[in-house]
């Protein structure tokens, strides 16, 4: 089944709609974005979030110590990393995104030997509606991994269907403005993601 992440969530009531709708993972930034989240914040949020979502800290240029903290305070269960901190550094806790410039991406997770991970766009390309299927078709082989960039409710059928990854992350194809997410998007994506697994698992 592929299983859903909401992120980029920056209040409670975004958390408590996501999760009512059937998110398995709701995404908090602690990194340079305009959804950036303070631990303080997302410590709140969670204390009322019900059992069985699981919580994601997104971490970028942030020291490894801090990272733990940040875990710690916020109950959080994975830390999701775009630097250069490894994968295994929280043993089975972390997990590293891979950007899909070319080829050398293969090399990359490779080089991590990471079997679960996510690929995600460069930033320059997330506006741009570019996603190579082609490409991420290949790295299938290399592991289970989570799908991000440019998914909405309007294409998200057709990625399935042509990839089907393990799981899909959508941030900006669900908000109403950076930060704040729209109901009916958020709804609707996850309709769409639960009927298809009904349909093909």
């Amino acid at each position: 089944m592929t299983r859903i992440k909401i992120c980029g969530i920056t209040n409670r009531a975004d958390a408590l709609m996501a999760a009512g709708a059937g998110a398995d993972a709701l995404g908090f930034i602690f990194a340079d974005s305009p959804r950036r989240v303070s631990p303080q914040i997302v410590r709140s949020i969670v204390s009322t979030l019900p059992p069985l979502v699981i919580k994601v800290g997104v971490f970028k240029d942030i020291p490894f110590d801090n990272v733990k903290e940040i875990m710690d305070c916020c109950s959080l269960d994975l830390a999701q990393f775009h630097d250069q901190i490894p994968a295994k550094a929280l043993d089975h806790r972390g997990f590293k995104v891979f950007e899909l410039n070319d080829n050398t991406v293969f090399a990359r997770i490779k080089s991590e030997a990471s079997t679960f991970f996510m690929l995600d766009l460069p930033k320059g390309k997330k506006d741009q509606g570019f996603l190579d299927l082609g490409l991420i078709e290949k790295i299938k082989e290399l592991g289970s991994f989570i799908l991000a960039g440019c998914l909405s409710p309007d294409n998200i059928v057709d990625v399935l269907n042509r990839i089907s990854p393990y799981g899909v992350d959508v941030c900006r194809g669900v908000e109403s403005s950076p930060g704040k997410k729209d109901p009916d998007k958020v709804k609707d994506f996850i309709i769409k993601v639960k009927k298809w697994n009904i349909q093909n698992y």
